[in-house]
């Protein structure tokens, strides 16, 4: 007599958004696995049966991106090419009632906490002891460690507290631990992200203890670079910058996100900070760690913004030559006091805005570049592509900085570091040669 064989179940984790979107997923992975649930990241062969897609919902372009992604599983869903989609993220978090309605295929949506929720799908059990054993969507020398989650700021512009509730700090002791897990795994470089990385510490210690926490994980040994990503300038502990001093495997670079430089759009915008305090807090930091990399992002067409913002913004950026910046067109995000503005600039007009500031930062990145050429730099090898080797220097982080472009005859592991002299500039780009 023949039995009929169970296919098990394989389950693909989709990531949309930040990297905070992506450490979720990786935690979620390795709860699935760690209950022998098969799960993979990211999968383009199609062999699974479940899919969770982790959303994003911070602006609009990444709320049309995160629809349309749902949309596409249950399609597949109604094919038979799928058993189940579920929707995790933030965009869950926010719509989650909405989407229930309009997108009703979809077999559960969940919120931003609700990991344990998610596992309860698969009769699998929530293990508080995997703690910092998560499945790497990275290659295996770099990983994204969250050192807090939420936000207590009030940026008028911003949908994050909604959809992540009030900032909660992770122990030191904890993340201490995941660093040495990470480094056992062959992770090289640790990058430090959070909504809002200086005001970790406040509600668990009742100060602020980055710069703690910061020597705490120099100390773990293997672990040679540590990246810091989005400080808020408000009130900007200096503190952090003298550690960064004083470790050598803290990296000399800061992502500092100051969103802009004009008096009225930094008040409309809430961000409790003047072009003054701005400039007065990037001179104090350069003076402390001279050659610092020094990375910001920018928003361009905030309600009300006028081309005399922009113009100031321009001035801001050429007088200041941040070594990294990034834009992004304002979104009107419902629910944010912003939102109580007149979003008054077409689309068309903030991608020209954006633009602009972009050609400006174009020509400072250039400059800066082609000084570095001639100079040796220890580089993290991060891929091999098209016969070339692809790696960054510690002035660049994974994706949205730098790469340096190395010629080589000779093989170089991915992950190891070596010394690069550089022999050519590009805008965002260098090119060099393995140093003798």
């Amino acid at each position: 007599m023949k039995t009929k064989t169970i296919k098990k179940d394989k389950v693909n984790i989709i990531t949309l958004g930040c990297s905070k979107n992506m450490v979720d997923s990786e935690v979620l992975s390795g709860q699935l696995l760690a209950n022998d649930i098969d799960t993979v990241h990211e999968s383009g062969k199609r062999d699974h049966n479940i899919v969770i897609i982790n959303t994003c919902g911070f602006i609009e372009k990444a709320k049309e991106e995160s629809i349309n992604t749902i949309l596409d599983h249950v399609e597949l869903k109604k094919r038979g090419k799928l058993d189940k989609v579920y929707v995790t993220g933030c965009l869950s978090e926010r719509y989650r009632n909405n989407l229930e309605e309009e997108i009703p295929e979809v077999d559960a949506f969940f919120g931003t906490m609700e990991l344990p929720m998610i596992l309860k799908q698969f009769e699998a059990d929530y293990k508080a002891d995997l703690m910092g054993e998560r499945l790497l969507a990275t290659p295996q020398h770099y990983a994204y460690m969250k050192i807090s989650e939420g936000c207590n700021r009030t940026c008028s512009f911003c949908a994050i507290p909604l959809m992540r509730g009030n900032h909660v700090s992770r122990p030191i002791e904890s993340l201490v631990d995941e660093a040495r897990r990470l480094v056992d795994r062959g992770v090289k470089e640790v990058m430090l992200i959070a909504q809002e990385l200086t005001y970790y510490g406040l509600d668990i210690y009742k100060k602020r203890e980055l710069p703690k926490l910061m020597n705490a994980l120099a100390d773990v040994k293997g672990l040679e670079w540590i990246r810091l990503h989005y400080a808020y300038p408000s009130k900007f502990p200096l503190d952090i910058i003298d550690v960064m001093k004083e470790r050598d495997n803290i990296c000399n670079y800061l992502d500092m996100p100051l969103q802009h430089a004009s008096n009225n759009m930094l008040k409309a915008m809430k961000r409790q900070i003047t072009r003054e305090d701005m400039e007065e807090l990037v001179v104090n930091i350069r003076e402390r760690i001279p050659g610092i990399c020094l990375r910001t992002t920018l928003i361009a067409g905030f309600p009300g913004e006028t081309r005399d913002d922009v113009e100031e913004l321009k001035t801001f950026l050429q007088k200041m030559r941040f070594d990294r910046v990034g834009t992004f067109t304002y979104s009107h995000e419902e629910d944010t006091s912003a939102h109580d503005l007149v979003d008054n600039i077409s689309p068309e007009e903030k991608e020209e805005r954006a633009q602009e500031i972009m050609e400006v930062q174009q020509e400072i990145s250039l400059e800066k570049n082609e000084e570095k050429i001639g100079q040796t730099f220890k580089v993290i090898i991060d891929k091999k592509e098209s016969g070339r080797y692809l790696g960054r220097t510690e002035f660049d982080s994974v994706e949205v900085d730098n790469e340096v472009i190395i010629n080589s005859t000779k093989k170089l592991p991915i992950g190891q570091f070596v010394n690069v002299k550089i022999t050519k500039a590009y805008d965002y780009d260098l090119e060099g040669e393995v140093a003798s």
